[in-house]
């Protein structure tokens, strides 16, 4: 009997220092432990196979002990959760959000502070997160680290870009993880403000695939009041740290119970399309705040934008494209972009073309002297230069029933743009914008802060709440990543916070792999504003000195309307040039922004990617494939399509000898009935793609 009693005491202790929780599919298994000295441990398997080894949790504080050791079990709890919710814009109009959640309890002895660890296990992938109720033990306090692991079983490929804590705009990496080595990124790339502070860091998403053929990807979500999380990398054990950006004095975050840390995150497939469909990010946020979203709606738009890269037009009044030369009053000199009779031009184009909205880039005073001298008082965002009549655009753009876009750059000065904030959004009520372009070009004033870090993080929050007062829309530009909150506030539409389409006119530009790897990174955290549709693929076009160029074919610019998912799109080239490609602009008209349902029937991070999608509330079908710098044939099954019902395929695709550096434009465009049935052939050009419009025959 003593030795009975003995076996089930020692069972029961460890039952106290270790807990095991799966996914609803059984497929995943999250295991906890106290390691040596009270350390919170965790491993994560899938299919029986060990894909997180052991792996340490904790946090450091700031002039108090930390927050990685000696603890003890108090209680764990498990529970089951699964909703259906119905996002107000998105791929999807039903997402699935169901997991089992793990929730540990933990006391510190000798200090007696209390953490939770909170796990959830999805179909695809786990969750984690640092709770901190509130106790008279820590009220305020001050992260100085954060101790979290990922300790990978292999050397595995990956797809990186270094851990910038400004810049989150590079081109991507394809190495193995022991390769990683931000020495060797040339960096003569058209990034203007670099803060990379170690050779092995390295941003997340991060996207993987193991030699064994399955896919990682570690991310985090639902990042408030809270810093973006980078990793340093061990690149001879396979071993990833967390890395919180700081502040300008070094701290990481300023923090009061009760809170908790942002989740991070570990998806895991043998299958590629399960971590890009994935709607696991959004699902650790917090739903809409926001009571009436009737407001809130998706747009396609044209502007004045794209004139000013491949350099037809200036931001600037005075016509110098410096951006730094002080000017008392400066003078016209007829190459200003933003002017009333150009922006009348693109609103009858909008209208002309069944486009929703038309932005303006320029059309405020301070463009003459905004950037590269850390300069706080640049805009007021509500004064227009006087060849920009605002009223008059405005009742123009509205007796033709398209919408204006707000462009409002800040030049990384967020002090003075806060202290204008709420009379920029009065003067777009007023004039009936709708939505606002923000961008954060250059150093951040308040000076010493990172793009990524808490405080920047805090703002770009915080202007997507205070617009939601005045119902308006968010689409930020040099933005931190997004990490789900559009789910919380869903008027902040979309974002860039990534290489986006403009590097093509003036630098080394994005190479024809980087489309197909967004989709698995970027786009995991929300909609990302991309603003395909370049048509003149080659810069030589507007100036024959010039060498750069868009690196895709003309069918995959289509394509990407598709495969890049944005609720807010653009049509980015100039209106001339849509007018010499009517046929291929077809598409562009046609393609839906807003979806009922989206399949995605092949993919490869950095090689191809097919998604199909229908139309919110319509039997209208689209579909984009896109490839890397190889060609590639594939064939489609229709099966997605409605049974029975018959429809007229339109497909958009490269010409035989079309190539994205030899042949860009080349493309052809052929019809065929089709039926669920059906099976569609593609042939991609190198860096090329098909775009196909399914419409029901009546």
């Amino acid at each position: 009997m003593k030795y009975y009693f003995s076996f089930f005491l020692l069972f029961a202790m460890s039952l106290l220092h270790a807990q095991s929780i799966q996914s609803p599919s059984n497929k995943i298994t999250l295991n906890f432990k106290l390691a040596g000295n009270g350390q919170p441990a965790y491993s994560v398997n899938y299919k029986n196979k060990t894909v997180i080894l052991e792996s340490i949790l904790g946090i450091k504080l700031k002039e108090k002990p930390a927050l990685d050791a000696n603890f003890e079990i108090t209680t764990s709890t498990k529970a089951t959760f699964n909703e259906t919710w119905q996002p107000v814009l998105g791929e999807q109009a039903n997402i699935v959000n169901h997991y089992n959640e793990l929730t540990i309890a933990l006391t510190q002895k000798g200090t007696n502070v209390k953490m939770n660890i909170i796990f959830r296990v999805f179909d695809e992938g786990v969750a984690f997160r640092y709770d901190f109720p509130r106790q008279k033990e820590l009220n305020y306090f001050i992260i100085s680290d954060e101790e979290t692991q990922f300790n990978l079983t292999d050397d595995n490929k990956v797809f990186w870009i270094p851990g910038d804590f400004d810049s989150n705009e590079y081109e991507y990496n394809e190495t193995k993880l022991s390769e990683i080595d931000n020495t060797k990124i040339n960096m003569n790339n058209g990034i203007g403000v670099k803060s990379i502070p170690g050779k092995y860091m390295v941003q997340t998403p991060l996207m993987m695939k193991s030699p064994a053929g399955l896919y990682l990807n570690i991310f985090e979500a639902a990042v408030v009041n809270y810093p973006v999380m980078h990793l340093n990398v061990d690149v001879n054990n396979y071993k990833l740290t967390s890395q919180l950006v700081p502040n300008a004095i070094g701290d990481k975050a300023y923090l009061q119970t009760p809170c908790v840390s942002p989740w991070r995150t570990i998806m895991v497939s043998d299958d590629a399309r399960d971590i890009v469909s994935s709607k696991m990010i959004l699902n650790l946020n917090e739903p809409s705040k926001i009571e009436d979203t009737s407001w809130i709606k998706p747009m396609k738009y044209v502007g004045i934008w794209w004139e000013m890269h491949v350099g037809k037009s200036t931001w600037d009044y005075a016509g110098s494209q410096n951006a730094t030369n002080f000017a008392d009053a400066p003078k016209a000199s007829g190459k200003h972009g933003a002017t009333t009779e150009n922006t009348k031009r693109y609103i009858d184009f909008a209208a002309k073309n069944g486009f929703d909205g038309v932005l303006v880039e320029g059309w405020n005073v301070g463009w003459e002297d905004w950037n590269g001298n850390w300069k706080e008082e640049v805009f007021d965002f509500t004064t227009p230069y006087p060849d920009f009549d605002i009223a008059a655009i405005s009742a123009y753009a509205k007796s033709k029933n398209v919408k204006m876009i707000m462009h409002n750059e800040t030049s990384g000065s967020v002090a003075n743009f806060e202290r204008h904030l709420d009379r920029n959004f009065e003067n777009m009520v007023k004039y009936g914008y709708p939505a606002t372009k923000t961008g954060y070009v250059g150093k951040i004033i308040p000076r010493g802060e990172f793009h990524d870090g808490q405080t920047m993080v805090n703002h770009f929050n915080y202007v997507a709440r205070r617009a939601a007062d005045y119902k308006l829309m968010v689409n930020s530009h040099e933005s931190s990543h997004p990490t789900g909150y559009g789910r919380t506030y869903p008027n902040y539409v979309a974002a860039e916070a990534a290489r986006g389409t403009e590097f093509n006119a003036w630098s080394i530009g994005n190479p024809p792999m980087h489309e197909t790897i967004l989709p698995f990174t970027r786009l995991l955290g929300g909609p990302m504003d991309y603003t395909p549709g370049i048509f003149e693929i080659k810069m030589s076009y507007y100036d024959k000195n010039k060498t750069e160029q868009v690196h895709t074919t003309l069918a995959k610019q289509l394509a990407l309307y598709v495969t890049m998912y944005s609720p807010i799109q653009m049509a980015a080239d100039l209106p001339e040039n849509y007018e010499k490609y009517p046929d291929a602009f077809q598409f562009i008209k046609d393609v839906a922004v807003d979806w009922d349902e989206s399949k995605y029937l092949e993919a490869e991070p950095g090689d191809y990617l097919t998604v199909v999608r229908k139309a919110k509330g319509k039997e209208s079908w689209f579909l984009g494939a896109i490839t890397d710098e190889n060609a590639r044939k594939s064939t489609i099954k229709l099966d997605f399509l409605t049974p029975g019902q018959k429809y007229k395929a339109t497909i958009y695709e490269d010409a035989k000898d079309a190539d994205w550096k030899k042949n860009p434009i080349a493309y052809k465009i052929k019809t065929m009935e089709v039926t669920s049935k059906s099976n569609i052939n593609l042939n991609l050009a190198p860096g090329g793609g098909t775009a196909i419009s399914f419409e029901p025959i009546k």
